[in-house]
């Protein structure tokens, strides 16, 4: 299950990376794309995110953490790159 969740975490910030250029940076310069990756970019962070919320919950029982370990892990799951801190700081060497 953490490993999973390792995995979901890295390709939910990534994700949100991919959204976020989408949105400042293709927009500007091709609305056609921009409108083009919008959806399936959208749906699979979306997919990502609440994935990413459930296996926090597993997780968490499973490693006994913390409600506030719990809650920034949540909070993490709304910035950019810290879903990459989450993974190294709290699933290092966790198993």
């Amino acid at each position: 299950m953490i490993k999973i969740f390792k995995i979901i975490a890295d390709l939910e910030g990534i994700s949100y990376i991919w959204l976020f250029t989408n949105m400042l940076v293709i927009k500007k310069n091709d609305l056609d794309l921009y409108n083009i990756i919008l959806f399936p970019l959208g749906m699979s962070h979306g997919i990502l995110f609440v994935a990413y919320l459930f296996l926090a919950l597993f997780v968490k029982i499973k490693v006994k953490w913390s409600n506030l370990i719990f809650f920034k892990v949540c909070l993490a799951s709304l910035l950019p790159f810290a879903t990459f801190y989450v993974e190294k700081n709290y699933l290092r060497n966790k198993e």
